[in-house]
């Protein structure tokens, strides 16, 4: 992906409040001005003095234009301020609204070639962190930029030996801060990384917490995290000391004009070279020559800060998205699916080979075979989480490459093993499975779920809220849960991908049992260890090795394929085994 500039990247996300950045600079610009031309009346008076004018009169215009430019630079600096950081709040905006539908649209497994903790800090923290750069580097720095150039042209006009004298002592002082940019990259890369480093060694020791506990190794995870804070203090650390001496020497030398200027300058007014009005206006002008541009330099590390972060958002906007239309091309039919000559592999190990699978619509269907056979991979491609590598999807005809992610989303419900629940109540979260459904809407799904009682004898009800990921409750509630919640989407086509796999055996029945009475008229796609929950499913697909190696009835297969009936036998004995427990 080609590297884009700062300005253009935030021009491109600040959308339509871009123009509040222009006329942020155009008045960041007058307000630069408004502080440097008082110099230039201030010499003025002070000219008219050396001259002993003692008409009053004289000074009056002098010392009203210089009141009104006081008042005319801070109101257009609040005015430029303003319009930036209404700018800057629209670009954040922006900028997360784009990272987040990039990764609502990409496929699972690109998404997750990204650490969560890496994510959750560039959309969150990062992202926030411009907002210095955002509101304030653009109008200030190009104003202050623009305003040093101006300043210098005038010096120029009136005596181009005084313009370059000036900025003798900035030049030496830009010599010791241009060394501090030696070696810039790697340090701040480096501070980058272990940053990341001691981010997702946060997330993961606190995510991690229940299982460092019982086995005893808070000692040696936390001696991982302690030498991550410490790694990602130290890179800082180093780096500033190494500039210590060169930035002490810049900033004690850079901004003093008046080093050069007032012997230089009083040299060249003994010698006749310069009038003693242009050596005032000169020795005046110069103290306001360098501010602009000190000003600026300080913004320089925000500018690279900004454009890192922004630059790793380019990289999440630019994950390749799902082949899906802005408008669906066809809609289906039915709820019948057909996977026709479907390969598929993450990264380059192909897991499915030519899969051909067709589900009547109305039908349940049990997907059944060893672990790492490829029944997730069929069921997640099914449910439209990736693309196939090779071959086609069809959902009542069309192929789901054209519809829209929303219409195609409308027509099928996911509920894995490991779903998510957000921090807020029990009810928001099943309503979420649609919207526009009241709070009778919840409790009537609920109870068809066979959830109600359970969340009612909950301490506050429906209202409970579920903690970070559903913490607050067990792997089961959880599970029971995100079932009520695909139930209240009502699709047409319903994949449960061990969705009880964390309910104990009487809870599990009670979940089958109601899943059943809610299924009807649907498509049901069920995957399931538990060989005996799906014994009279319409058909029973064996996926072995990435590939359909029998279907058919649950008494058929026992009879045609020795993998499932040794699957079978093993489960009856596990089961023998559970109840003589």
């Amino acid at each position: 992906m080609k590297k884009r500039g700062l300005f253009s990247i935030i021009f491109d996300y600040a959308g339509p409040k871009k123009k509040y950045y222009i006329f942020s600079i155009i008045t960041s610009l007058i307000s630069v001005a408004a502080g440097i031309i008082p110099f230039y009346f201030i010499a003025s008076i002070i000219n008219k003095l050396i001259e002993g004018n003692k008409d009053f009169s004289a000074y009056t215009l002098d010392i009203i234009l210089l009141l009104v430019l006081f008042f005319v630079k801070g109101a257009f600096h609040i005015i430029s301020t303003s319009l930036s950081h209404i700018a800057a709040y629209q670009t954040i905006k922006g900028v997360r609204k784009r990272a987040v539908d990039s990764l609502a649209y990409a496929s699972l497994g690109d998404v997750k070639s990204h650490n969560s903790g890496s994510l959750k800090n560039t959309l969150c923290e990062r992202i926030d962190s411009t907002e210095t750069a955002l509101a304030h580097v653009i109008p200030e720095f190009t104003g202050n930029i623009l305003g040093f150039i101006g300043t210098f042209i005038y010096l120029l006009v009136i005596s181009w030996q005084m313009a370059l004298i000036a900025l003798i002592p900035f030049v030496v002082g830009m010599v010791a801060y241009l060394s501090m940019s030696i070696g810039y990259e790697k340090y701040w890369n480096n501070c980058i990384n272990k940053t990341k480093v001691l981010n997702d060694t946060a997330v993961e020791y606190i995510n991690g917490i229940e299982v460092i506990k019982a086995f005893g190794k808070s000692e040696s995870s936390y001696e991982k995290f302690k030498k991550a804070a410490k790694e990602g203090a130290d890179c800082f650390v180093d780096w500033q000391r190494n500039c210590n001496i060169a930035f002490s020497i810049a900033m004690a030398v850079a901004p003093y004009t008046l080093l050069a200027v007032l012997p230089i300058g009083g040299i060249l007014y003994y010698n006749s070279i310069i009038t003693l009005e242009v050596f005032v206006i000169c020795v005046l002008m110069s103290v306001g020559l360098i501010s602009p541009l000190i000003s600026s330099m300080g913004q320089v590390d925000d500018i690279h800060k900004a454009k890192t972060i922004f630059g790793e958002i380019d990289e999440i906007v630019s994950i390749k998205r799902l082949e899906r239309p802005n408008q669906s091309k066809a809609l289906p039919k039915d709820s019948s699916v057909l996977v026709k000559d479907v390969s598929f592999g993450y990264d380059d190990k192909e897991i499915l080979h030519d899969v051909n699978l067709e589900i009547k619509a109305n039908s349940q269907i049990a997907l059944v075979g060893p672990s790492g056979a490829g029944k997730s991979t069929i069921a997640k491609l099914i449910a439209s989480l990736w693309d196939p590598n090779k071959g086609d999807i069809y959902i009542g005809g069309a192929n789901i490459k054209d519809l829209t992610l929303e219409d195609y989303n409308k027509m099928v419900s996911y509920v894995s093993q490991n779903n998510y629940l957000f921090n807020v109540s029990i009810k928001e979260n099943i309503k979420m499975g649609n919207l526009e459904a009241t709070d009778e809407d919840v409790i009537e799904v609920c109870k068809k779920c066979g959830v109600h009682d359970f969340i009612m004898n909950l301490e506050n009800g429906y209202d409970t809220i579920v903690g970070d990921a559903g913490s607050h409750l067990s792997g089961g509630e959880r599970q029971r849960i995100s079932i009520a919640r695909a139930m209240m989407k009502n699709s047409k086509i319903v994949i449960l991908d061990e969705a009880t796999a964390y309910t104990d055996p009487e809870n599990e029945a009670i979940i089958q049992k109601s899943i059943a009475s809610l299924v009807k008229d649907k498509t049901v796609i069920v995957i399931a260890h538990r060989l005996s929950t799906i014994v009279n499913s319409d058909d029973i697909v064996l996926v072995n090795d990435g590939r359909i190696e029998a279907h058919g009835k649950h008494e058929e297969l026992l009879k045609k394929s020795e993998l499932y009936k040794n699957m079978w036998l093993s489960h009856i004995a596990g089961k023998d085994g559970d109840s003589n427990d």
